[in-house]
């Protein structure tokens, strides 16, 4: 299988805190891997470490064999990674399709002078709205184009989210959180898209979640973190039971 993150005796500080303590942990291509710990062992640190956002202090990242580590997050996120946060972050009077086609990248409308030559740029404009549509459609989203993204609910903004994100040309998308305050059916709904996307497009996924009853049904790896560090990465079967993530979340 191809490795599409690698990391590699990863640390980063705050102060004297290490936040993350030398992790190495690689994500497979085309899987869905959740990042499971209490509160406060490292997992969102980790990821914006992975993403650019923070610098590690020691260690490297790699996205399909390329160093990473010192790059800043647009850079990476060219390079095909995406990441989403726990509280969506999107335009809310924009429409659901006008959101989606703001990612997509190299349209020639962006450039001062050829934006006021329409014949230059309308071409790609009919194409990028050709191809929201059908990313809209992929994440469930294709009934509400036309509507304002503020008028969604919570996991839809999650939805749209990642359709942004792969309207950004994203293989591998880091989600904080996807079902995190949305309802049970919908958080369902997400997850079977990531698996729909994962089996359809292949994009890998690499998510921090807590909501394990339904996380569990549809993920390939687990990787669990207490205390900044890497204590377990497996199948799922295997690391729930193991003796060092049940001690870690009960304290005994």
């Amino acid at each position: 299988m191809t490795t599409a993150i690698e990391v590699q005796n990863v640390s980063k500080f705050f102060g004297s805190l290490r936040a993350v303590d030398d992790v190495s942990v690689g994500i497979e291509e085309k899987s869905l891997t959740i990042l499971i710990g209490p509160n406060g062992s490292g997992k969102t640190t980790l990821i914006n470490t992975i993403s650019g956002l923070y610098r590690a202090d020691t260690g490297k990242v790699f996205l399909y064999g390329r160093d990473v580590t010192k790059l800043p997050p647009h850079e990476i996120y060219r390079m095909g990674l995406a990441r989403t946060f726990q509280i969506p972050s999107l335009f809310g009077k924009l429409s659901v399709l006008e959101n989606a086609m703001v990612a997509a990248k190299g349209n020639p409308g962006e450039s001062f002078l050829r934006s006021m030559v329409k014949g230059s740029w309308i071409k790609k404009e009919r194409e990028v709205a050709e191809s929201s549509f059908k990313t809209l459609n992929m994440v469930g989203l294709y009934p509400m184009w036309d509507k304002p993204a503020e008028s969604l609910s919570g996991g839809q903004m999650k939805l749209l989210e990642i359709a942004r994100a792969l309207m950004g040309g994203a293989k591998v998308v880091l989600l904080d959180e996807p079902i995190s305050g949305v309802n049970p059916r919908l958080a369902i709904e997400i997850f079977e898209t990531l698996v729909k996307l994962r089996r359809e497009i292949g994009v890998t996924f690499f998510i921090i979640e807590h909501r394990l009853d339904i996380a569990l049904q549809y993920i390939d790896t687990v990787v669990a973190m207490a205390y900044g560090k890497l204590i377990a990465a497996g199948k799922p079967e295997l690391v729930m039971t193991d003796p060092r993530l049940i001690e870690a979340y009960l304290g005994t």
